[in-house]
Order: structure tokens, then sequence, then C-alpha cells
């Protein structure tokens, strides 16, 4: 940067790590949110009028509406997150303003957390750990108590075979699941032999002979309800779904009554169609051992968001020197999880 020019005004939604923010406040005029309460639709309209450059997280929606203010400065917004469906790329574009993710840095935070909770729900992992903290009778090893079902030989259907999914299937098959996906196209031939891994053209059919489905594909407006209360029904009674990507790709009420009623066996959810807010009967659910909930920690590892950091700040400084960023986004791109 040139000596004695002004530093742009970087607006940063939420509070980010130490090390991060220490930075940033060392390259840019930084406005931080330290408190980490949410920004308001009207805080967020007026961060956009007055910064050159906003870095979003994936909780902030950054409307059309927002970006159609007259008189706006913004010129790039460096989204700390790999999914972009908090923004309106097109929009935002046509603006005249970059977009930028972080992509490739929580592939195996995820894929880790998705492995967990895949042992987590036919084991009844949560259910027998409250047994133990909260103060409920265990009457100790009984040759019929708290049984579970073993995975090895079971098998998984992943949908979306991306960064996450492969990075997934990768840890299945050490578990000894066989490994099945669907995805817009097949993955390239060695994946598919290493993993022996089987493609699915047909959604509608891997799901109906799935023991563990795994949601790993980004949300769009065409993976919206891509579990349908149609393909939720295709489901095996004994299967369980597991949901690490967003939670607007099931429809979850229809997912909620199938396993109420017995027509699935459970699930492990991390993340919600409506969240922070989550449906009491899956909390219900829950407290009778039917499913596994996490609030959204799938990617929460601290060198993880130390490495989304830094990426942030690569795009923002390559943007600024006037070169395109590593991580730009393009309308009607499709991002892989």
């Amino acid at each position: 940067m040139v000596a004695g020019k002004k530093k742009p005004l970087v607006v940063v939604t939420r509070k980010l790590p130490d090390s991060t923010e220490t930075r940033m406040r060392e390259l840019f005029d930084t406005r931080l949110n330290l408190d980490d309460t949410p920004m308001t639709p009207d805080q967020l309209a007026e961060a956009i009028r007055t910064a050159d450059i906003l870095v979003p997280t994936v909780s902030d929606e950054i409307t059309a509406e927002l970006l159609s203010q007259p008189d706006i400065r913004l010129k790039l917004i460096a989204n700390f997150g790999n999914g972009v469906d908090n923004i309106d790329v097109a929009a935002a574009i046509a603006r005249g303003i970059m977009v930028t993710n972080t992509p490739k840095v929580l592939t195996e935070d995820t894929a880790d957390m998705t492995m967990a909770l895949l042992l987590a729900v036919p084991r009844r992992l949560i259910e027998g750990a409250s047994i133990l903290t909260e103060g409920k009778d265990w009457p100790g090893w009984s040759p019929t108590w708290m049984l579970g079902h073993r995975i090895g030989g079971k098998r998984l259907g992943i949908i979306g075979m991306g960064r996450i999914g492969q990075a997934l299937a990768r840890r299945a098959h050490a578990f000894g699941l066989q490994i099945h996906y669907h995805n817009r196209r097949p993955v390239a031939p060695q994946i598919e032999e290493e993993l022996g891994a089987t493609y699915w053209d047909s959604l509608d059919q891997m799901l109906a002979r799935m023991d563990f489905i795994s949601v790993n594909c980004p949300h769009t407006p065409a993976t919206f309800h891509l579990l349908s209360a149609r393909r939720l029904k295709l489901i095996r009674k004994d299967a369980y779904v597991i949901n690490t990507a967003r939670g607007e790709v099931i429809d979850e009420a229809t997912l909620t009554k199938l396993i109420e009623d017995g027509e699935i066996a459970g699930a492990a959810l991390d993340v919600f169609e409506n969240e922070p807010a989550v449906n009491p009967k899956l909390v219900r659910l829950a407290k009778a051992g039917k499913v596994v909930l996490l609030p959204h920690m799938g990617s929460a590892t601290l060198e993880g968001r130390v490495e989304m950091g830094e990426k942030v700040m690569i795009n923002i400084r390559t943007f600024l020197d006037g070169h395109k960023p590593p991580d730009r986004v393009l309308p009607g791109v499709a991002y892989t999880a």
C-alpha cells in the first residue's frame, strides 16, 4: 500500500479470532464487532453504505434490497465462509461489487464432525452419556441394555460428492462402510476406485437402498428441499439421516414427522431450516434418544477459523492491489462443499 494513502474502511460483522482481528487492524481501517452481537438489517445497511469492504458471515443476509441503496461505497464483500447463499451475488456484481469466499479450509473439520455424528446416532452415544451426566439411574452393565447398531458393512449414501463428501467417504470407507453417492456428475474414476464408491444418477433410487444418508451439498435454489417430503418417504425405516450442510436442503417438518412415526430410524443434525430456531419437536425427539442435535458446530475449530481469516485478508489485499482475488465468486456458479 502506498505510504500515506488512506486505508480502506473494512467492516467486520461478527467477532473473529483475536489473531485475525489484530492483523486486520494492522492492515486496514477496520471496524470490529467486539461483543459479537449480530447486526440488524439497519446496521447492515449502514455498513454497506459506509464501508469500502464488508466482511460478513453466513448468518448475515446481504440482500438485493440492501445492495440497491444509492451512493454506497462498497466495492468488495469478502465473505467469512465457504457458502455464499447468504449473499445475493448477482445483485452485488450488478452494482460493481466483487464477492469472495473462503473455500477449501473447513473440509476436514466438517468431515470429522459428520463422521462423529454418523457414529453417534446408531451407537446411541449422546443418549448413553446423558445417563451419567443427568442423574439418571444406571443399573450397570447388561447384555441387552442400550443396544445400538454397528456401522461396518452398512451402506452410506452421500448427497454431494464435493470436497467434504469425498473427505467423509474416505473416513467412512476406513470404518468399513460401503460408499454410494449422488452428484451432478460422477467423480473421477480414480476416486471412485480408491473409495470403492458407487455412483447413482437417480437420487430416488439411492435413498431407498441406504442405511445412512449424509447431506453434503450446498444450499442453492436447486437444492432447496432436495430431500422433499416425497423423497424422505423413500428412505428405509431402519435408516438414519445426517446433515452437516445446510438445513434448507431437507424438508425438516416432514423429516421430524417421519421419525416421530417410526418411518425413519433417526437423524443427526448440525444445521436447521430456520436456525438459530430449532423445531421443539426435534428437541423432544433428541431427549427421547431418536435424534442427535448440534448447534452448527461442524466447522467450529480454532485452526479452521484462523485459516478462514487468512483467506479473507488475502482476498482483500489482492483486490486492493488491483488483481483478481483467488477466491472470487461468480454469479450462477454452484459452489460445492
